[in-house]
């Protein structure tokens, strides 16, 4: 438990959080990070400390291609990390800023989202696997919302996965009731890095899905280290959900949804729908929350029957991703497609 995923790309925002000449800071799986956009429109990320006295570069300025620390205006490339200018120094002396680097992180911006790769040799090569491929990401999502959540990620994340929290969790009207609790049998099957509940007719029991009218079909998407996809299709239309699970430090993490669509009748209904979809975040907030109480008293996790069995699937793939990148080896896929059976 709790053992960050290395050499993998991290969901590290979406592409409005980042301004032309801006920097933000982040933090993801211990490191604290900044990210900024240069005034060509790319993004960089380098860890947001000053390797001189340790401030943040995020309090910073970016000047052409470098990033200006705001204690003594000690610049780093922004691709390198490289040292290019330490102010103090005199024109005859010996140090050579080129020997000092913060470290850079690779970082991918595909349509509206940005991820960035964390590698576990901070020497290491560029990346050698893509970021998951998102429908939608070229389109600006309609619902953004993020919660912190005082848990650490795989506590969160298997939370994410569980299909049988919803009817005692999500107890509302528009969704489920523990009184419409049926058995339901759904055929998963293993995709790059993860694995999808593969494309079926919702249950009858979602009155949600209910309001769009026509026959929607759902697939339902896992993506190491911590994404999750609901691809919902009625006839040519489709919304996107992306729920997305980052650890900001062992100890804690966050929760962040946004919702993609090109469907009239949802947009019409974005108000409803973007209350909705904060009350579950604030509803799995406040169960997370409440398992934090145990923490410090040696818990128990039992992991029973095919509700569980996403949650074991995910250990699974933590484990075999970091022995295959350790062995320098191929992935060896542990899921196989499998229908599983259990009531919710």
């Amino acid at each position: 438990m709790n053992d960050f995923v290395k050499d993998i790309w991290y969901f590290a925002g979406v592409s409005g959080d980042v301004k032309t000449g801006k920097l933000i800071r982040t933090e993801i799986a211990g490191e604290p990070i900044t990210l900024g956009r240069k005034q060509d429109g790319s993004v960089f990320a380098l860890r947001d400390v000053c390797p001189h006295w340790a401030a943040p570069l995020s309090a910073g300025r970016i000047v052409g291609d470098t990033v200006e620390c705001p204690y003594h205006g000690w610049r780093f490339g922004t691709e390198t990390g490289q040292c290019t200018a330490i102010p103090a120094l005199t024109s005859d002396s010996d140090i050579d800023p080129g020997k000092i680097k913060v470290r850079h992180f690779p970082v991918r911006e595909d349509g509206q989202l940005i991820w960035v790769w964390m590698a576990s040799d901070k020497g290491a090569a560029m990346p050698d696997v893509e970021p998951p491929s998102i429908p939608f990401a070229a389109t600006k999502p309609v619902i953004d919302d993020i919660l912190m959540l005082n848990c650490p990620m795989d506590q969160a994340v298997i939370g994410l996965l569980d299909p049988a929290h919803g009817p005692y969790v999500h107890q509302n009207s528009w969704w489920r009731t523990q009184n419409s609790m049926h058995d339901k049998e759904k055929l998963f099957e293993p995709r790059h890095l993860g694995f999808a509940m593969a494309r079926h007719t919702p249950s009858s029991n979602s009155f949600a899905y209910k309001i769009l009218g026509g026959k929607p079909e759902t697939e339902i998407t896992f993506y190491l280290p911590g994404a999750r996809t609901e691809e919902i299709k009625v006839g040519k239309r489709t919304i996107l959900s992306l729920t997305v699970v980052s650890p900001v430090t062992k100890e804690t993490s966050s929760i962040r949804q946004l919702f993609f669509t090109d469907m009239l009748k949802f947009k019409a209904l974005l108000p409803i729908a973007r209350a909705g979809a904060l009350k579950f975040l604030k509803q799995d907030q406040a169960i997370m929350n409440l398992q934090e109480q145990n923490k410090n008293h040696d818990p128990k996790r039992m992991y029973v029957g095919d509700a569980d069995a996403q949650a074991r699937w995910y250990f699974a793939m933590k484990k075999e991703w970091a022995a295959s990148r350790a062995e320098g080896r191929g992935f060896v896929h542990p899921v196989k497609a499998q229908t599983l059976k259990y009531r919710s």
